[in-house]
């Protein structure tokens, strides 16, 4: 299990943590229009899903627009991001940014994603930094937990994964 920072802090993560092979949990998170979406809603494609802990912060956003960056790259793949940031917040940074090649998700109402995930850090309901890719066959394919919420992922990682997956 790896071991989760806050600015050099331990938190606390609910749930547990996933493995490369293990069943993608189900989830119940809101689109930016309010519709509640669940993991169905992406089944039937590879899916990279990446976690922030909050959108209008630099790191997070860089993730967002680097994946959002990626996605011409890729064809027939759902991209996410989920945060606990309200979706009327989603919506507007992705219009200021021009992020459009993604789709923004929020945990806030029931917390599903971070508790199935292992990503709800207790003790500040934030999302800890994390990037996973799923498979069609609903098995996780790739999984990073950053040790240090306010640092980057392993981008050519995730990246060079869900290429392998996506030939």
């Amino acid at each position: 299990m790896t071991k989760i920072t806050f600015n050099n802090e331990p938190v606390t993560l609910k749930g547990t943590q996933l493995e490369v092979n293990d069943e993608a949990p189900s989830f119940k998170v809101v689109a930016n229009d309010l519709s509640v979406k669940t993991e169905a809603d992406f089944a039937d494609k590879l899916t990279l899903i990446s976690v922030v802990p909050s959108i209008d912060t630099g790191v997070c956003s860089m993730q967002t627009t680097k994946f959002n960056e990626e996605a011409d790259k890729f064809s027939n793949i759902n991209l996410l991001t989920i945060s606990m940031d309200l979706p009327f917040a989603q919506a507007r940074w992705c219009s200021a940014e021009g992020v459009d090649n993604l789709t923004m998700l929020s945990d806030y109402r029931h917390a599903s994603f971070g508790e199935n995930y292992g990503t709800l850090i207790e003790e500040l309901r934030l999302l800890a930094r994390s990037i996973f890719i799923v498979g069609p066959d609903n098995k996780i394919k790739y999984v990073e937990y950053v040790n240090e919420v306010t640092d980057h992922p392993d981008y050519d990682a995730a990246l060079n994964k869900l290429k392998e997956l996506s030939k």
